[in-house]
């Protein structure tokens, strides 16, 4: 590629996508709702890119490559209709779509070989060396899985609430804060759209009691999860940076590398958001072609 042709990328999770534009050599910067292939309609997921990001880029502007990196497009029907998608306002773009692990790795270790960690509204982990995902352990969703996310945090926050396990100061902070009762709560979470968002946003409420035993021990023990489901099955965490991208692990950073230490793992870089890792890489991706 030359340095003249304008790159698009994207990293996305369920709440919210990152967005940049590499336009004459300088990044500009959007952001737009989550785009998840696996949580929304077509017409949900054509809605945010036509109101969100094409109505906001630059006029006369000609997208010639397009890096999508996203939650829910491990499935390859997903990953067509992000390409359909995304070909409709940008026809004359060369697509790729990969999933929200790749963007991950490929922002925190470049050409490196690491294991890499999403701890964001869901979690995912896995093997990258020479460009490529080599191992991935895939996840049961937050359901079933997603050990050590904001949904599994925020889920242990609403059962210590609404099981009254929290302590009175506790049990008053969270009212205070959330005026939700037990059936609205329980509406949302069962009867709403993406209750994985909306469980995710309690996790917000650990970071604003950091200090107190209850919360500690939420956090110690949704992270040891993680760990012990994911990080310890990969022989390469103990000969390999570990690294972490997402917005739990850059809030939560000092349990993550306790963790580490206790364990005797080589903790490698906590990224909050991928997405300016992925301009470095896209950027070095320019020079060398």
């Amino acid at each position: 590629m030359e340095d003249t042709q304008t790159i698009l990328i994207a990293d996305s999770g369920s709440t919210k996508a990152d967005w940049c534009l590499l336009h004459g050599g300088l990044p500009h910067y959007y952001r737009t709702s989550g785009i998840s292939p696996y949580l929304l309609t077509e017409n949900r997921i054509r809605e945010i890119l036509q109101t969100e990001l094409v109505a906001h880029l630059p006029r006369g502007v000609h997208v010639s490559h397009i890096y999508f990196y996203g939650t829910g497009c491990a499935a390859h029907h997903h990953q067509q209709l992000m390409h359909k998608l995304l070909s409709e306002f940008f026809p004359a773009a060369k697509t790729e779509v990969h999933t929200d692990l790749v963007g991950a790795a490929r922002a925190a270790c470049g050409q490196s070989a690491g294991v890499v960690a999403i701890l964001g509204t869901g979690s995912g982990l896995c093997y990258y060396e020479q460009g490529q995902i080599v191992k991935y352990r895939p996840g049961l969703g937050y359901i079933l899985g997603d050990e050590g996310s904001g949904t599994y945090l925020g889920k242990k926050v609403l059962q210590y609430y609404l099981y009254e396990i929290f302590d009175e100061e506790l049990r008053e902070a969270f009212y205070e804060k959330y005026h939700e009762t037990r059936d609205a709560i329980l509406d949302k979470v069962y009867r709403q759209l993406t209750p994985n968002t909306y469980l995710a946003s309690f996790s917000r409420f650990l970071s604003e009691h950091r200090g107190h035993y209850m919360v500690e021990n939420i956090l110690e023990d949704g992270l040891n999860d993680f760990f012990f489901y994911h990080v310890f099955k990969y022989k390469e965490s103990w000969t390999c940076p570990v690294h972490f991208v997402g917005g739990v692990a850059w809030a939560y950073q000092d349990v993550l590398q306790e963790i580490c230490i206790l364990n005797e793992l080589q903790i490698g870089r906590i990224l909050h958001k991928p997405i300016e890792g992925l301009v470095v890489y896209h950027q070095a991706g320019i020079l060398q072609s």
